[in-house]
């Protein structure tokens, strides 16, 4: 009956258009209220404790530190660094806009993020130069999913709390799925040129790479600063997102000095906008796995599915549909800390190991961020783009057929994400 209330009500309230917080904590406090054995205060309790967590303070200071990096100047630093270095290339922007993502994602940690800020200047200079609309967003879209998957990732953090995994490891376990994303993506857009005749954009040119290196120099720093610093332990996770803060500071600030009083305030209020909203649903997503947990939901979910078969390989296949599903349906965050619970259990009952299917489940929800109807990145984009939703959708429905390729990868060769956590930790 508690659980009949509790997901009937989140269907309704979803449904209807409810915030997904709300949506969460609203139908977790019907279901007490129905079941009335529990305390109604227990919705506060558990939702307080659900980001009482270290950890959590690393997200607010990577979104402020993606936000100052676009504020300040320095995504067009490492946008023409990419335009030199492989620009030269049939259908070069689609390949510069690959690349851009990829150094970003070792800044921003978020698809969001890079499709917002990047994916502005990306789909600018391409519409420029004369790709079309089309092309050019659902690049950009799918290019913006490798931002969450290379360190720093704001998923992996929430995912590491809620599975109790190193977020050293998750993030060492991001990358080189993060460099197989990309290179799929790019050979995706090596056909594509072939077969609409896209120009090279730029000549090759040692001259320009190295000028455009030197320019960007400081930018691309910054990654070697979030990473090379948590990987060789000199952080943890927070203080590497606090120290990517305080550097992109002194590069706004006193260094490119693009950085100006109004910019840090409207940066600082949008940081705070997005954590506020993360930190709700992760509150409101902690009272409802609480109450799949007590009511033993969890435990009768992992009978079930290891009912129709003991095949790791199979389990991991429905995992992964199960996965796709739900990233059409529902926020990367509110999925995470409401599936983690219910199916972490599972992986490990096989001998999976947690850091390799937190990899698995990120990817898979990242390329739920491409998927209508709730596809945050085609929305973001339609809006920086003024491309129709529908047309965005369509556009980037082809480019999720190599980051599906890459998924399958990751999830059946366990050692493509294990292989440097295991060097670096193991």
């Amino acid at each position: 009956m508690v659980l009949a209330v509790l997901f009937g009500m989140l269907a309704v309230l979803l449904v209807i258009g409810t915030p997904v917080m709300i949506a969460l904590a609203g139908s977790s406090l019907v279901a007490i209220l129905v079941d009335g054995r529990i305390p109604d205060f227990v919705v506060l309790h558990r939702m307080v404790g659900g980001i009482d967590s270290f950890p959590l303070l690393s997200i607010p200071f990577f979104i402020l530190a993606g936000s100052l990096m676009n504020s300040a100047g320095i995504t067009n630093r490492i946008f023409d660094f990419a335009k030199a270095l492989v620009g030269w290339m049939r259908g070069g922007l689609g390949h510069v806009n690959i690349g851009a993502s990829v150094i970003f994602a070792g800044m921003s940690g978020a698809a969001v993020a890079d499709a917002g800020g990047l994916g502005a200047i990306e789909i600018k200079a391409m519409r420029n130069a004369g790709y079309d609309a089309g092309f050019s967003v659902g690049v950009t879209a799918a290019s913006s999913t490798i931002g969450p998957i290379i360190p720093p990732s704001l998923p992996m953090v929430i995912y590491g709390v809620m599975a109790s995994a190193s977020i050293g490891q998750l993030f060492a376990a991001g990358f080189v799925p993060g460099l197989l994303m990309a290179v799929a993506l790019m050979l995706m857009v090596a056909w594509y040129a072939k077969k609409r005749n896209y120009p090279r954009d730029a000549r090759f040119s040692i001259a320009n790479i190295g000028s455009t290196f030197s320019r960007a120099f400081l930018s691309l720093m910054t990654p070697a600063i979030i990473v090379g610093g948590i990987l060789f332990g000199i952080f943890t996770a927070t203080e590497a997102a606090i120290a990517a803060v305080g550097y992109a500071l002194i590069l706004g600030t006193f260094v490119y000095r693009t950085l100006t009083w109004r910019k840090l305030v409207k940066v600082s209020m949008e940081t705070i906008e997005t954590t506020g909203i993360i930190l709700m649903i992760i509150a409101g997503a902690a009272i409802f796995s609480w109450i799949l947990t007590s009511n033993r939901i969890t435990e009768d979910f992992a009978a079930w599915i290891l009912g129709f078969t003991d095949s790791p390989a199979m389990i991991l296949l429905m995992i992964t549909l199960l996965l796709f599903v739900v990233g059409c349906f529902m926020e990367t965050i509110a999925a995470i800390t409401i599936l983690v619970p219910v199916l972490l259990p599972i992986v490990t009952s096989l001998g999976i190991d947690p850091v390799h299917f937190g990899v698995v489940m990120v990817l898979n929800l990242m390329i739920g961020l491409l998927t209508p109807p709730v596809g945050l990145v085609l929305y973001v984009l339609s809006r920086v783009s003024n491309v129709p939703f529908e047309t965005c959708a369509a556009s980037t429905a082809p480019f999720i057929i190599p980051l599906f390729v890459v998924l399958m990868l990751v999830t059946f060769i366990p050692q493509i994400s294990m292989w440097l956590p295991t060097l670096l930790y193991r």
